[in-house]
């Protein structure tokens, strides 16, 4: 464990919330962000959209990415109780917040297919809403853990998955190993991200010596135990 900061102590999930995500491989905090600090990380993600080359690695075509890890209300964010106490729960373990960005499907643009972020790996994902989201702009589908099966051919089952709906403020908190997939933005309205990834402690060094190439500026020290 990391001894430049005092390790943060996360508090655990309500005892329901624990048992769906246990259940599910994701859970929905509705509402989670404050409705003041909604603003402040909607203009966060604004002022750092760019260039393609601002970043070191090249990024998926049809999104739009913002570099956004440096400011203090996306920061404040990214520590929220329910997010920390959701990802502890994930990863049983001392962990730490291992990058935060900003994405949003272009109009007409941004579908993918149901993947895993991290097959067999032990990370957290969260995505932060920062406007409303549905199936028509490009909302974020999941395969519940009772429901992910293969099709005959080896491919995931896409009539498994689960298109989600809701409003700004919403956080969405899953197991990188769950399967899961954005939805074409068919009405161009803006559907506006953060996206976030927590790893276990034992994992830090390898996170730090490929931070240039994943862009992260800020300071990662930091080391939450559940």
């Amino acid at each position: 464990m990391s001894d430049l900061l005092t390790p943060t102590k996360v508090e655990p999930l309500e005892a329901g919330q624990a048992a769906a995500l246990d259940r599910d491989g994701y859970l929905l905090l509705r509402g989670a962000v404050p409705e003041a600090w909604r603003d402040a990380l909607r203009t966060a993600f604004d002022a750092g959209v760019g260039a393609p080359d601002q970043w070191a690695a090249p990024r998926g075509a049809g999104w739009r990415h913002a570099l956004v890890d440096l400011d203090p209300t996306v920061q404040r964010t990214c520590r929220l109780p329910p997010l920390l106490a959701a990802a502890g729960r994930i990863l049983g373990g001392p962990f730490f917040l291992c990058q935060v960005e900003g994405r949003e499907p272009l109009p007409d643009d941004g579908r993918q297919p149901l993947h895993r972020d991290g097959a067999g790996q032990d990370a957290a994902v969260a995505l932060v809403f920062l406007d409303p989201y549905g199936p028509d702009n490009g909302a974020t589908r999941v395969v519940p853990r009772p429901r992910d099966a293969k099709e005959p051919g080896g491919e995931p089952d896409e009539a498994a998955s689960m298109v989600l709906a809701g409003e700004a403020g919403d956080i969405l908190v899953f197991d990188a190993d769950l399967l899961h997939g954005a939805t074409r933005n068919r009405s161009g309205a803006r559907r506006r991200s953060l996206l976030l990834s927590f790893k276990l402690e034992r994992d830090r060094a390898g996170e730090d010596a490929c931070r240039a190439i994943r862009n992260v500026r800020m300071d990662t020290r930091e080391t939450f135990v559940p």
